[in-house]
C-alpha cells in the first residue's frame, strides 16, 4: 500500500479500479478505525458499478502520521471549553482532517470526487463538503450527526462501550472489539463472533494505538454545532442512517438530512452502526446509483 505526502502529514492509501476511467470515491473511515475494516465484499461491489475507490487512513490510526507528541487529551477540559465557547487545546480538528481528504485527492492527481464516510468519517465527508465545495461531487455520510447539541445521546450501554479503554495485550483487545461490535452492530444483521474476532485480530496486529483514537475523539468533542456550515453545502448527498443505530442516533441523520439543502435519507431498519454482511448490496447499490446520478447532473 503506499503512502503520500498530505496537508503537511503522511498518509497511507489505497486505490480499488480505475481512477482513469471510473467514478472517484473516497471512503472515509470513523473513529479509531482503519482502512482494512472496509468489507471487500463492499469494495468490490462499488468498483463494479464503475466507481474507482480511494482508500486511506486518517491521521493518527493505522499507518498514516500519529500525533503522539502532543499527548493524551483531557476530555474534562475538553468540553468545558467548547462550553466556553474558546478554542480547547488539542492536537487537531475536524478541520484538519477534512483537509487531509483534500490533500489526498492532490496526492492521487484527482480534481474532484464523491465522498462517502461513516460515523466519524461521516462528519468528515459534511466538513469536507463545507470546506472544499469545488472539489466535491457528491456526498454520502453514514451513520453521522451535525454536533447538534439537542438531538438524543447514544444509548448508556453505548456509550459505555465506546468510553471503554482497549486493552493492550492482544487476546483481550479481541474480546473487547467483538463485545464493543456487538453493543453497537446492526440488531438486524447479526455478524459472527469469529468474523468480530478474525477484523480486531488484523487491526491489532496492523496499528494498535489508543492514544491516535482519544485525540481524534476529543477533535469531535470540541467540533460543536456544524449546522451552520453544513447548510452551505450544495453537492447531492445522500444520508444513510440505521434506524436502530445505538451510537449515533437516527436524529443526528436525520438532523443532516434537514440540514443539508435538497439531501436525501435513507433509513435502514435493522441497521446498527456497522456495516454488516447483510447490508453490503443494499448499501452499495444506494452509493452506487446516487453517485452515478450525480454525475448525470453534472
Amino acid at each position: 500500500m503506499p503512502r503520500v505526502h498530505a496537508n503537511g502529514i503522511e498518509i497511507e492509501t489505497e486505490t480499488r479500479g480505475d481512477l482513469a476511467a471510473g467514478r472517484p470515491l473516497v471512503l472515509v473511515r470513523g473513529l479509531g478505525t482503519q482502512m482494512i475494516q472496509w468489507p471487500e465484499p463492499f469494495l468490490d461491489a462499488l468498483v463494479e458499478a464503475g466507481q474507482a475507490v480511494v482508500l486511506f487512513d486518517n491521521r493518527d490510526v493505522g499507518l498514516s502520521t500519529w500525533f503522539d507528541e502532543a499527548g493524551t487529551p483531557d476530555l474534562g477540559e475538553i468540553y468545558k471549553a467548547a462550553a466556553a465557547g474558546t478554542r480547547p487545546p488539542i492536537a487537531y480538528t475536524l478541520d484538519d482532517m477534512a483537509d487531509d481528504i483534500a490533500g489526498l485527492l492532490d496526492a492521487h492527481g484527482i480534481e474532484t470526487a464523491h465522498v462517502c464516510g461513516m460515523s466519524m468519517g461521516g462528519m468528515l465527508t459534511t466538513v469536507f463538503g463545507a470546506r472544499h465545495p469545488t472539489r466535491v461531487r457528491s456526498l454520502v455520510p453514514i451513520m453521522a450527526s451535525t454536533g447538534n447539541p439537542a438531538l438524543p445521546p447514544a444509548t448508556p450501554a453505548a456509550m459505555e462501550a465506546l468510553m471503554t479503554p482497549s486493552p493492550t495485550e492482544r487476546a483481550a483487545y479481541i474480546a473487547h472489539h467483538v463485545r464493543t461490535s456487538k453493543v453497537i452492530g446492526s440488531p438486524g444483521y447479526p455478524v459472527p463472533d469469529e468474523v468480530r474476532a478474525e477484523t480486531a485480530g488484523r487491526v491489532f496486529d496492523r496499528a494498535f494505538h489508543p492514544a491516535g483514537v482519544a485525540r481524534q475523539f476529543a477533535a469531535i468533542a470540541a467540533s460543536g454545532d456544524r449546522r451552520t456550515a453544513l447548510a452551505a453545502i450544495t453537492a447531492p448527498t445522500l444520508v444513510i442512517h440505521g434506524l436502530d443505530d445505538p451510537l449515533v442516533t437516527v436524529d443526528g441523520g436525520r438532523d443532516i438530512a434537514a440540514t443539508i439543502p435538497g439531501a436525501e435519507l435513507l433509513e435502514v431498519p435493522g441497521m446498527g452502526h456497522d456495516l454488516p454482511p447483510g447490508l453490503v448490496e443494499r448499501l452499495s447499490t444506494a452509493i452506487s446509483t446516487h453517485t452515478a446520478k450525480a454525475e448525470e447532473q453534472r
